[in-house]
């Protein structure tokens, strides 16, 4: 089975480097790719004006895949956006797509949907995270509060030390087309949900499961950064929903 892993905001293919390891030694391909301006992708960030752009690496992946071949996508956080976007233009190569604690847009509203209702129901941690996606001041002392809260020391560091200045795209994403059912639909969804998360909040993650369909759930007691926090239970899930949907 191949997996593709699709990192959040301010992130990179760097952060998924424990449970592609463990992806690979269970015998599967694993693609972690880094979006445009994350990781050691070239480009900085303001030359990715729109989500689109932000995402052309994963919609150049899918376009060069065997018409053959089809995919598990895995995405975390943001990348849930991503996800979507690549599950509409290709549906047809995809067997499974997987959201980490990640947003799930529906097929009624425009994309950007999904965030604007995290700002009503989490105001001040939305704020927060708004402020320092693109900033250093506070940055570490508010990802240990809120999406590290579980995680070691050393991978804050590592975060702290790789992260690159990102972007939540909301204007873009609310000039996009709405999700169809006949492409982006047609996409079986499961949905990861983590219970301790203090950034995309738990009962954030139901209210965009409870306006999806969404295939099957499974919950693990991990913080946002469950793929560097609770590596081994995560990467269960994803074996356990692969085998059984994909």
């Amino acid at each position: 089975m191949h997996f593709v892993l699709i990192h959040g905001s301010a992130s990179g293919a760097w952060a998924w480097y424990k449970v592609q390891t463990l992806l690979e030694e269970a015998g599967h391909s694993v693609t972690a790719l880094d979006m445009s301006a994350s990781g050691v992708n070239t480009k900085k960030l303001e030359e990715v004006v729109t989500f689109d752009q932000y995402n052309e690496p994963l919609i150049e992946f899918m376009a060069n895949l065997p018409g053959n071949e089809k995919v598990v996508l895995v995405g975390h956080s943001l990348g849930g956006f991503n996800l979507s976007f690549a599950m509409e233009k290709f549906p047809e190569k995809i067997s499974l797509a997987i959201f980490v604690t990640a947003f799930l847009p529906d097929m009624v509203h425009p994309p950007s949907y999904m965030l604007e209702k995290l700002m009503e129901i989490s105001p001040a941690v939305s704020d927060g995270w708004q402020g320092v996606v693109s900033s250093t001041g506070g940055y570490e002392a508010f990802m240990k509060a809120t999406a590290f809260s579980l995680a070691s020391s050393e991978d804050l560091t590592l975060q702290a030390l790789l992260r690159r200045p990102g972007s939540l795209f909301l204007e873009s994403l609310s000039k996009a087309n709405k999700f169809t059912s006949e492409r982006f639909g047609s996409v079986l969804r499961d949905y990861v949900v983590c219970t301790e998360d203090l950034l995309v909040i738990p009962p954030f993650q139901r209210f965009m499961i409870e306006h999806n369909e969404v295939k099957e759930v499974m919950e693990i007691p991990a913080d946002h950064m469950a793929i560097v926090s609770r590596p081994k239970e995560l990467t269960q899930c994803i074996l356990e929903l692969a085998r059984k949907h994909a």
